[in-house]
């Protein structure tokens, strides 16, 4: 039997209706569904269990019901599996998770019969060093972003490309991005918008003290050093804005293009101009 696990988004009342539907349509399409722990509190149609054990357990598709925040975790719990996501949009805004609720059938029927649409999207890959060694690595399918922490003062930052040295400079921070998280952060801090097939990344000082800096654009393989110069009190690694990492003065982020791939679901190609207009008002008059 075809596995399916089902991540949800927390505080979302009307998982109440939809969850007991999805796992009675699953069993009838012969699926055996895989509920984490924020679903379990909203039926008890079948045992929940967390969400990281799900990998193991090799799901052949997962659906994601939430918004953006729940794909970006979703994403990195299976970055290395590979496992194809179904994200259907609970969320305020829903740029990525663009599968509606009323289309959540027809699209699993779609994958059922493989007339789906993969959407492909590159993660990056960072690792922390400190003193010449390694501290840890993590995967991120937006961004990376390296700040001063809640004092508010500037800190002091360097980076660099392939080992030479692009720019030393005061701001807040510097995003570094995936094209799919060029519509995230990085396109709050001014930086400019990729397609998700382009092959590159996207380095964006946040709040920079020189009116000439302004972000860049690099090859997709290229390999980005952001290094902590100085900080008034403390510096943080903030990864899709979700996991917070403490960082020390001379510490380094070392960004490069993961090897693994998120692939979504899609009933077609993606709209992703479409998602553009209708969620981000680009280019209205």
């Amino acid at each position: 039997m075809v596995r399916v696990g089902i991540v949800c988004k927390p505080h979302k009342e009307e998982l109440v209706r939809i969850l007991p539907e999805l796992i009675a349509w699953l069993r009838q399409h012969e699926c055996e569904p895989l509920l984490d722990l924020e679903g379990g509190r909203y039926t008890t149609a079948t045992p929940a269990m967390e969400c990281a054990r799900m990998p193991e357990l090799a799901p052949a598709l997962v659906v994601v019901l939430g918004g953006d925040g729940t794909l970006l975790a979703a994403a990195r719990t299976f970055a290395s599996t590979g496992t194809p996501i179904l994200a259907v949009n609970l969320g305020s805004l829903g740029f990525l998770t663009e599968v509606r609720l009323a289309d959540l059938y027809a699209t699993l029927e779609g994958w059922r019969g493989g007339s789906h649409a993969l959407d492909a999207r590159a993660m990056l890959h960072a690792e922390q060093w400190r003193a010449g060694a390694r501290q840890g690595s993590c995967e991120a399918l937006n961004e990376i972003v390296v700040s001063k922490g809640d004092i508010a003062r500037m800190g002091e930052f360097k980076v660099e490309l392939d080992g030479k040295s692009v720019a030393s400079f005061r701001a807040d921070g510097v995003i570094v991005s995936t094209p799919t998280g060029s519509t995230a952060y990085t396109l709050a801090a001014n930086g400019p918008i990729l397609t998700p097939d382009v092959d590159a990344l996207v380095v964006t000082p946040v709040c920079p003290h020189l009116l000439t800096l302004r972000p860049i654009v690099v090859r997709g393989d290229a390999s980005l050093t952001v290094r902590v110069e100085a900080v008034p009190n403390h510096a943080l690694l903030t990864v899709d804005g979700q996991k917070a990492l403490e960082l020390r003065p001379g510490d380094e982020i070392r960004c490069r293009r993961s090897q693994y791939t998120v692939n979504l679901v899609r009933l077609s190609e993606s709209g992703f101009f479409e998602a553009l207009r209708n969620k981000l008002s680009w280019g209205e008059r």
